[in-house]
């Protein structure tokens, strides 16, 4: 599950109790890499917070399908198998359309996303890519790319902090060893501004 010890959910006590009943999908299940934090559990609330309101609240204007690919996108180049596998399950739930989704998936795994976007779209993947690889070589004509395709500033704010949590996620999870078993693939927290609301579904 991971290279550190991590408290189980019967075992989970106190704090931590109240955060894996948050967070918990059915059957009792806490997807691994919040579990990962089950020894500093301010911290676990600390990324749930986050991941939420990046990818799952109410105020984004950005789809959360194309949220969701931008994540399995950053996922896919920092070798991150688990986030990969959870948000293409999430992904391919939100659109409904296995083709598409797939076809999403092939196209970022042989490295020609033009084959499958849009020149909108493409410039947000782009960009998900250029700040991925080279976060220090960013440069004010990647924002600019975006605007020409059709990208408003507050989406393009969106875009980047997915961008920047996904980095986030993938190192806590390479970082720790975290992996898939047990896991519910592809279950998320509902649409909302409700920041006791985590349970999954």
């Amino acid at each position: 599950m991971t290279w550190i010890r991590t408290v189980p959910y019967p075992e989970a006590t106190g704090r931590l109790k109240t955060l894996y009943d948050r967070v918990k999908g059915p059957g009792d299940n806490v997807d691994n890499i919040m579990m990962a934090h089950s020894l500093r559990p301010h911290s676990m609330e600390g990324h749930m917070t986050l991941y939420k309101y990046v990818l799952h609240h109410s105020g984004n204007r950005v789809p959360k399908h194309f949220l969701e690919t931008l994540g399995v996108q950053v996922s896919l180049l920092n070798g991150c198998s688990y986030c990969v596998e959870h948000h293409f399950q999430g992904l391919r739930r939100l659109l409904g359309d296995d083709d598409r989704a797939n076809q999403i998936r092939a196209a970022f795994e042989a490295g020609d996303p033009a084959a499958a976007f849009d020149a909108r779209h493409l410039a947000a993947v782009r960009y998900t890519e250029r700040l991925t690889r080279d976060p220090a070589g960013m440069t004010p004509d990647t924002v600019e790319a975006m605007r020409a395709a059709g990208w408003d500033d507050g989406e393009i704010l969106e875009i980047n902090q997915v961008v920047a949590y996904f980095a986030y996620a993938n190192r806590t999870v390479l970082g720790l060893g975290v992996d898939t078993d047990g896991d519910i693939l592809g279950l998320s927290p509902g649409e909302n501004d409700d920041p006791e609301n985590w349970n999954h579904a």
